[in-house]
């Protein structure tokens, strides 16, 4: 049989690309190097608990357009993402917020406190560059939420997830900080946020549910790198470099270990998230994935937990890349890399490997029924 679409990649990007050109009529086979389908997305069943395998995933959107897709497919739950930060055993909400702020600050109370104790702070980064830009990410944090707040929640943090002293970070990393002075802790301001009852294989699966997909097989080093016998078209979901053979260099990327162990109690830390902020702790957070889909006291009905603590770390061959580093080297050479793909004829470069860009899952879900005229 002659294909439509080959689709490389089982992932967010490809599966509803898959899902949307099927409605369309479109004859399209998905493969996936990695033994299940669903990329990054994929959750493992241990102890009657959907496990995010590589890591949380929490969907947030504005567009009722793509919330109200998604939950065609499969329902979503009321998951609020309220993660917490511990900074040398003392808990912070996040986003930053009034109950931060006062967490932080004994004698700080109302918005007008905040404000007036983030502005001193302020003022002395502002007298130490003058009217230049900020030329890393301390100099910006500095600059948006001043010393305390960066010191406690920012500083080690982000040196753990980027492997670099925010000295040696762009600035833009970081352009802009979540300030909010109301006691919110909702970390998304989106209208629509929450997580698949049964967990994102429900939604994958229901993707993929009338189209022919098979897992384990590396485009690379298939038949199926020779595409135009089999498809009139190609999406190709992978590294981008990767599809043209690094021929121009290779770009950088950073990567997650997630080390994973069942806890024999029903409640581990009351909390999806946590994030650990100090170096003395050498993972960015630990992950407790019943509290994506138990709610109140139904964390107790079953008798154990699963908890996942997570370790960034460089990407090396063999990894799954995860980030990609968006220093001005690593930009200039992507962008070398999209002139490539935009030369090539009847190849769609879709999602965060393929683009060489950070996205959330939402605006990946728009993108694709943007780009394939789904109504």
């Amino acid at each position: 049989m002659r294909y439509d679409y080959l689709i490389v990649g089982s992932g967010l990007y490809g599966a509803a690309a898959a899902y949307c050109l099927h409605r369309l009529g479109k004859r399209c086979l998905v493969i996936e190097k990695r033994p299940h389908l669903g990329g990054n997305l994929y959750c493992e069943s241990i102890e009657g608990i959907n496990v995010h395998k590589y890591g949380a995933h929490i969907f947030h959107t504005t567009s009722k357009k793509v919330w109200n897709f998604v939950n065609a497919i499969v329902e979503f739950n009321r998951f609020t993402n309220a993660p917490l930060a511990n900074y040398k055993g003392n808990l912070y909400n996040l986003p930053f917020n009034m109950n931060t702020f006062c967490r932080i600050w004994d004698d700080v109370k109302t918005p007008k406190d905040v404000e007036k104790r983030i502005a001193e702070q302020q003022s002395v980064i502002k007298k130490q560059i003058g009217d230049r830009e900020p030329q890393n990410l301390e100099e910006q944090a500095l600059l948006l939420v001043g010393k305390d707040i960066y010191e406690r929640l920012i500083k080690e943090y982000t040196e753990k997830q980027w492997g670099r002293k925010c000295t040696e970070l762009p600035a833009f990393i970081i352009k802009r900080l979540p300030i909010r002075l109301t006691f919110d802790n909702n970390y998304f301001n989106d209208r629509y946020q929450g997580i698949p009852i049964g967990g994102y294989n429900q939604l994958i699966d229901g993707f993929l549910k009338d189209i022919p997909c098979e897992v384990n097989v590396d485009f690379f080093h298939s038949t199926y790198h020779d595409w135009r016998n089999i498809a009139n078209k190609l999406i190709y979901t992978g590294p981008l470099d990767q599809y043209f053979d690094f021929v121009l260099g290779k770009l950088d990327w950073r990567t997650v270990s997630f080390h994973t162990r069942v806890e024999p109690m029903p409640n581990y830390q009351g909390n999806a998230v946590i994030n650990y902020t100090s170096h003395d702790v050498p993972y960015t957070r630990i992950i407790e994935h019943k509290h994506f889909e138990r709610f109140g006291t139904e964390v107790y009905d079953l008798p154990t937990t699963v908890v996942s603590e997570e370790y960034p770390m460089e990407y090396q061959e063999g990894m799954e890349p995860y980030y990609p580093i968006n220093d001005e080297k690593n930009n200039r050479l992507a962008e070398q890399y999209r002139q490539l793909a935009i030369a090539e004829q009847d190849v769609i470069f879709g999602g965060r490997l393929a683009e060489y860009r950070y996205y959330d899952m939402a605006p990946i879900v728009e993108k694709v029924l943007n780009q394939f005229g789904y109504e």
